[in-house]
């Protein structure tokens, strides 16, 4: 067990400035982030592009032009292939997750996300050039594996790299990226869509090209995190990175932790089997049940599909497209609080008020749709339309203060250094299967469920919130490798688990 304060420095007071290397490594590798966040929002454009459903899913076009009273509302676009375009990178980055985390302990977060990026790359060509719907699914398949990479290596890099007194805020570097992402690719989509010729799908999708670079040439530029070089057995490098990165001289106290966090780790020959300890189980629960949870609020659903959904609610074409650009200048500006305020008021304090938040969007969501929208109504009355896109915005709003970046943060910052890698690939593992399971069943799902689904969502909302109050403890302003002692040993429930640390 590391030892807090090591070589007489207080515990968690190790000196440190806020370095510009630190922040440039920072802004480099939180562009995996924004790669991420573009494959989502450039997803739900192009399925609402009439073009991009004549040539590769033509079922779907036909329902959506037919005004059929029997061809629900709630399922023009309801197909299994079209669901499968879009999760296909979700099932690849769940399989790739689990290479990436050996890949991250033993060849560094530098070269994962190296990696990560040349899988962006090479997924967007295909994605650009597709002529058929197996070019089409291949490219997603890369990006996925991109996805899987960058998403395991990333917020680690983040976590190590930062001062303690900025990680939170540091950390959700990546989240706003992955919200930026989601915002330029709604805004991409709203002018492609306007290209005469039908090929304006085509741009969206090359346009991935742009934060796939800025990932591979970030990953070439930046430094390892001391961390990982000396858990590498690079002592002499990752001392000179760590006094880079801080700033000052005087690293010892800090190094010197890193390395008997080191040490401990060279002696776990199977992360995976030490994740399994009795002592590692609060921060693998709390890890895995945080991204069950981040993605059962519905937030992905939103915002994989947010045209298609808003076509669903009556908007036409270029109005959904536009509601789509509303909610993700939300999401961006909303996650700006978050990096202002994790660090100040605390992890805890927004996972909950952004709970009652989201619950009462998604319950008043749901009782305007089973009201208002039926299948024999083709569309709502406009102001009842735009208050649905204001509580969309609400929801989306708590979501990207709170569960979307202290889902990663949380994980990154809690698991000790010999399960370290280990841990977050579990984590991004669990993202991935589950963002699978509701990218593939969505649309099938708002068809059976209709306006039902909003208040299935809200009823895993008020599980999360519970959740919250009695098993996530604050974990603002402990230094890294000194959670096990300052967090998990003091918390009511989980300092039973860690006691005994033999186990």
């Amino acid at each position: 067990m590391v030892a807090g304060g090591i070589s007489g420095a207080p515990s968690g007071d190790f000196e440190a400035k806020i370095t510009p290397t630190v922040i440039i490594s920072c802004m480099m590798a939180a562009t995996g982030g924004l790669m991420f966040g573009y494959d989502i929002g450039i997803s739900g454009g192009v399925t609402s592009m009439p073009q991009f459903l004549k040539e590769f899913f033509p079922v779907v076009y036909q329902k959506t032009q037919e005004a059929s009273s029997s061809n629900s509302n709630y399922c023009k676009y309801d197909n299994e292939n079209l669901q499968l375009f879009t999760s296909s990178l979700y099932f690849a980055a769940l399989l790739a997750s689990l290479v990436a985390g050996p890949v991250t302990r033993k060849l560094g977060r530098k070269l994962t996300m190296l990696v990560a990026g040349f899988f962006f790359i090479i997924g967007t060509i295909l994605n650009a050039a597709a002529v058929n719907i197996g070019m089409l699914i291949a490219g997603r398949l890369l990006l996925g594996c991109g996805v899987g990479f960058a998403n395991q290596a990333v917020p680690v890099f983040l976590s190590e790299i930062a001062p303690t007194r900025i990680r939170g805020a540091l950390n959700i570097m990546f989240q706003l990226n992955v919200t930026i992402g989601i915002l330029i690719a709604n805004l991409i989509n709203w002018f492609t869509a306007q290209i005469e010729g039908g090929y304006g799908w085509r741009i969206s999708l090359a346009i991935a090209g742009v934060p796939a670079l800025m990932l591979t040439v970030g990953a070439l530029i930046v430094d390892d995190t001391p961390n990982s070089l000396i858990e590498r057995g690079k002592l002499d490098e990752g001392k000179a990175v760590l006094r880079k990165i801080r700033g000052v001289e005087n690293v010892e106290p800090e190094y010197l932790e890193l390395v008997e966090a080191s040490n401990v780790a060279k002696q776990v020959k199977s992360p995976f089997k030490n994740l399994l300890k009795r002592k590692n189980r609060p921060p693998l629960v709390i890890a895995i049940f945080l991204q069950i949870f981040q993605q059962f609020t519905g937030i992905n659903a939103i915002m994989f599909y947010a045209p298609v959904l808003f076509n669903t609610l009556g908007f036409k074409n270029d109005a959904s497209l536009y509601s789509a650009v509303i909610t993700g200048a939300v999401n961006v500006l909303s996650t700006l609080v978050s990096v202002y305020f994790v660090d100040k008021a605390g992890r805890r304090v927004l996972l909950l008020e952004a709970s009652v938040q989201m619950f009462v969007s998604q319950v008043v969501i749901g009782i305007i749709l089973g009201l208002k929208l039926h299948d024999d109504t083709p569309s709502m009355s406009p102001g009842l339309a735009i208050l649905v896109v204001v509580l969309v915005c609400t929801f989306v709003a708590a979501f990207a203060w709170s569960w979307g970046p202290l889902g990663w943060l949380i994980p990154s910052e809690t698991f000790p250094l010999e399960t370290r890698s280990a841990g977050q690939s579990v984590t991004v593992f669990t993202n991935m299967l589950f963002t699978f399971i509701i990218a593939q069943s969505f649309l099938s799902m708002l068809c059976a469920m209709k306006f039902g689904i909003f208040l299935f969502f809200s009823a895993w909302v008020l599980v999360m919130m519970l959740f919250t109050i009695f098993l996530i403890p604050e974990t603002k302003g402990v230094p890294i490798e000194e959670m096990m002692e300052r967090v998990w040993s003091r918390h009511w429930f989980w300092k039973k688990y860690v006691e005994d640390s033999s186990q």
